[in-house]
């Protein structure tokens, strides 16, 4: 039985880069929220491209659902996920099946995005077969980061860092 993507996408009217997933994993999904496997790297790497402290001189990685939002939204950052609905065994992106995309224009045409960004090589595939047809229009440059998957071992949080603040630009 397919699974249907659970919460809407994050983003607001000045969001520049827009980061996709391929589908929350079973934690993302209990929480009804973005990356909430404590094992996945997105929010250390996010704080640390970003720059995101609490006040102070030192990063802070946010806990909370506000503080995710506000640091992403003080970013110029969107996020979304390349799919609507699929067959899943897990959060196993490789068992993903019966791909349905979501529609990005609900993002495109209402934010000033220059550049999508695919988290990981699965939603990269996903982008590229089903979605980028329908984003040529708008422009946007797209690439294929990373993933911040704690199944992506071999690359180290520094070095994930690092190729996400050159790939994003920001």
């Amino acid at each position: 039985m397919p699974l249907t993507h659970p919460f809407p996408p994050l983003f607001d009217s000045e969001a520049k880069v827009l980061i996709l997933g391929s589908f929350p994993s079973v934690k993302s999904r209990e929480t009804n929220f973005f990356y909430g496997h404590p094992q996945n790297r997105f929010w250390k790497v996010m704080a640390e491209v970003l720059g995101f402290t609490d006040g102070g001189d030192s990063i802070y990685v946010p806990q909370t659902v506000e503080e995710k939002t506000r640091m992403l939204k003080a970013g110029g950052i969107a996020l979304w996920d390349t799919i609507r609905s699929c067959d899943i065994t897990g959060s196993s992106d490789a068992s993903i099946t019966n791909v349905v995309p979501n529609d990005l224009s609900v993002i495109l045409d209402n934010a000033r995005i220059e550049k999508i960004c695919c988290n990981g090589a699965r939603s990269y595939e996903i982008f590229m077969k089903y979605t980028e047809p329908s984003v040529r229009k708008y422009g946007v440059r797209y690439i294929k980061l990373p993933s911040t998957s704690p199944a992506n071992a071999a690359w180290s949080l520094k070095r994930l860092t690092d190729e996400w603040k050159r790939l994003l630009e920001i």
